[in-house]
């Protein structure tokens, strides 16, 4: 078997709204709504599916956790503009700017938080 790509990952949040309402104002992602109005943010090619805690699925993971996600999303919006419109969305950075080995070579980070206090990073490639 080779694996292709990834499709979706699963978050286990606190607040699907409040999540819903941080990925769609500071990352750009879109809210969809599927089966059973379930809800997913969706970027690119890929989504991340979202489920409450206390009402997970039947499939899920061994100990489902808000907060648990540790999380890189790739961008073409250079660090800099990254860190203002944080700053912008009263999201105050805890890491970088720091070069990093991303899947495809060097990049450049900028780490902060959800609010399910998830490690989000955010990094562009280098020219």
């Amino acid at each position: 078997m080779k694996i292709d790509s990834i499709d979706h990952v699963v978050f286990t949040v606190k607040d699907i709204d409040a999540t819903c309402q941080f990925y769609t104002a500071v990352l750009g992602m879109e809210v969809v709504t599927f089966s059973e109005n379930r809800k997913a943010l969706s970027f690119g090619s890929q989504k991340i599916n979202l489920q409450q805690r206390g009402r997970e699925s039947t499939l899920i993971a061994e100990k489902p956790t808000p907060g648990s996600a540790d999380v890189c999303f790739v961008t073409r919006v250079p660090v800099a503009e990254v860190i203002a419109h944080l700053k912008l969305c009263v999201f105050k950075p805890i890491g970088g700017p720091i070069e990093r080995t991303g899947a495809r070579g060097q990049m450049m980070s900028v780490y902060f938080r959800d609010p399910d206090m998830n490690l989000i990073e955010v990094s562009n490639y280098n020219p």
